[in-house]
């Protein structure tokens, strides 16, 4: 069996994939037909369940393929004698009751942690049957010792009482928490009427915790009742369905399915999939259903298609969810899958910039010499496209005297791959020059000196202006699409060289600056000025320092040359 559908009219429906404008899986679909057959049943809802049946049953290849809740917690309140509640991965259908699935580990632990605040449920897997109890085979444990358990094990609490609390339990599992909270409300002020005050106030407290978790939930409006919500969103290859279940007016549990296209289906078909799933599995019971378009087979629930109002803000709402779900997923996806996404973006960056190896090491120069002083350059390196910060370098230009850019880049390119070479270090896949033909052409005339050995670095420069990526020796550029993330990376790249440069170069002209300010002073050496920043720490506080202060630090003779000379400057 490969595909599974139903329709009003078969007909129609079979002779849709047999027309001369079908393409894609359809396409491919219809090759595979060796054989069709039908089943006519009384209601569109029967051709819903049986369609569900025979899909989960035969697995269709071509079906849509709805991602099962096996890694989502579900909260499970166990068929037995004294039954327990605890979190659980496993529907095991031996009668106990499942609620859920919660969206994560931490909201499952929450509502637990809640439920165990209220009530005092054992945690053992004792089985405490009448004969068991009578037989005195059990002991109290510390659970009971510390307050968390009413010991049943040993009678001290009857079995009456304790499904009363299960039954509370099931209704907090259900969302209805204001008949728990009415019931606690009476015990309470029953007794106090009776002065067992203590009782009263341990009372009070399960309801002030009934107040704060019940706070938490999404209220939506007092005049809405009991529903649930459905959301769709999807494309031709993957959709999502999101679930709200109203109780009394807030949300009090929310879900999100997702949904893989096999072949083209419409999103009435997936929605209709996808809340039958969920009425199997009990995760929605309400008989009045919000959905965002009409679809059928439903009769036993009221469908709902609001257009206004509170009802219609809950669709957007879960339109709203499913949107930042699917980007989150994304997120996720890219996150986990790290390596492939790097692989693509290299891979495309060597078809793109027309390289023989991939550029998995990347080195990227820039030269800083605002107004001509302090020239220097700096070496950002990029390893898998990202940065690698402690590989980065910094260089002051040595030989260089005057603004040459082209000189400065012959130097530092050639400084820094003469050391490279001579400590038999990793050499860069790719060498990137921030400038146009002529920076390039000084760079390539530094490596043209240096012995490679076979293993020379590709080499390109991009120009500012354009975004223009010049290659060696071909005088027409590579234009790059503006969206293409191998000019993102290489802007990255520019980017982050300009960055690391400027800052070194502030920093050098700050130190210049500093200096220049003392040893101008006729009369005061290295050592004089040395002492001066020591004990005042600044030139600033030099500027303002009496002379007698100046004369302890550096003697009179030198405090007077000092004081005059800023005082001369300052008149």
């Amino acid at each position: 069996m490969i595909y599974v559908g139903k329709a009003k009219s078969l007909r129609k429906r079979v002779a849709s994939y047999f027309r001369n404008d079908v393409y894609g899986k359809t396409a491919v679909l219809v090759k595979q037909i060796r054989d069709i057959s039908f089943v006519v049943v009384d209601s569109e809802h029967d051709a819903l369940l049986l369609e569900n049946s025979l899909i989960k049953k035969h697995q269709p290849k071509y079906n849509i393929n709805l991602k099962d809740d096996k890694t989502y917690p579900w909260i499970c309140v166990k068929n037995e004698p004294f039954p327990r509640v605890f979190k659980t991965r496993n529907i095991v259908k031996d009668g106990s009751q499942y609620y859920g699935p919660y969206s994560s580990v931490y909201v499952a632990n929450t509502i637990l942690s809640f439920v165990k605040e209220l009530y005092q449920v054992r945690t053992c897997s004792l089985n405490l049957t009448q004969e068991n109890i009578k037989s005195g085979k059990f002991k109290v444990c510390l659970e009971s010792h510390i307050g968390n358990c009413n010991a049943p094990c040993v009678s001290r609490e009857t079995e009456q009482d304790y499904l009363k609390n299960i039954a509370s339990i099931r209704n907090i599992l259900k969302g209805n928490i204001n008949d728990v909270k009415k019931h606690f409300s009476e015990q309470m002020n029953a007794y106090a009427e009776n002065l067992k005050f203590e009782r009263a106030e341990a009372l009070r407290k399960k309801i002030a915790a009934i107040d704060a978790y019940q706070s938490k939930s999404k209220v939506v409006s007092n005049t809405i009742g009991n529903l649930d919500v459905f959301g769709y969103l999807g494309d031709e290859k993957e959709a999502f369905v999101n679930f709200f279940k109203v109780v009394n007016g807030s949300i009090v549990q929310f879900h999100t399915v997702e949904v893989k296209q096999n072949i083209e289906e419409s999103q009435e078909n997936i929605l209709e999939f996808a809340i039958l799933d969920m009425q199997e599995r009990g995760i929605s019971t309400s008989h009045e259903l919000l959905v965002p378009f009409h679809i059928k087979g439903f009769e036993n629930n009221k469908i709902t298609v609001p257009q206004r109002g509170d009802k219609r803000n809950l669709i957007d709402l879960a339109e709203r969810n499913l949107k930042y779900y699917r980007i989150e997923r994304l997120k996720r996806k890219e996150k986990l899958n790290r390596k492939q996404r790097d692989v693509r973006v290299l891979k495309k960056m060597q078809e793109e910039l027309r390289l023989e190896k991939l550029p998995m090491h990347i080195e990227c120069f820039d030269n800083s010499n605002i107004q001509g002083t302090n020239p220097v350059a700096s070496c950002v390196v990029f390893k898998n496209a990202i940065p690698s910060k402690k590989d980065y370098r910094k260089f002051n230009i040595k030989t260089v005297v005057g603004p040459d850019d082209f000189a400065s880049m012959e130097e530092v390119v050639y400084r820094r791959y003469k050391r490279l070479l001579d400590e038999d270090q990793p050499l860069p896949n790719l060498i990137v020059v921030d400038g146009g033909k002529g920076q390039l052409g000084s760079a390539v005339k530094t490596l043209d000196r240096l012995d490679f050995k076979g293993n020379r670095p590709a080499i390109i420069g991009i120009a500012k202006r354009l975004e223009e990526i010049f290659k060696p020796g071909d005088p027409v550029p590579i234009y790059i699409d503006k969206n293409s993330e191998t000019l993102k990376v290489i802007q990255h790249l520019r980017n982050e060289a300009h960055r690391f440069g400027i800052t070194f170069h502030r920093d050098q002209r700050s130190k210049n600056f500093i200096k220049s300010e003392l040893e101008s002073i006729k009369g005061i050496g290295a050592k004089a000025e040395e002492k001066l920043l020591y004990y005042f720490k600044s030139v600033e506080k030099v500027k303002t320092a009496s002379l007698d202060e100046l004369s302890e630090v550096i003697g009179q003779a030198k405090a007077k040359v000092v004081f005059n000379y800023f005082k001369a400057k300052k008149s």
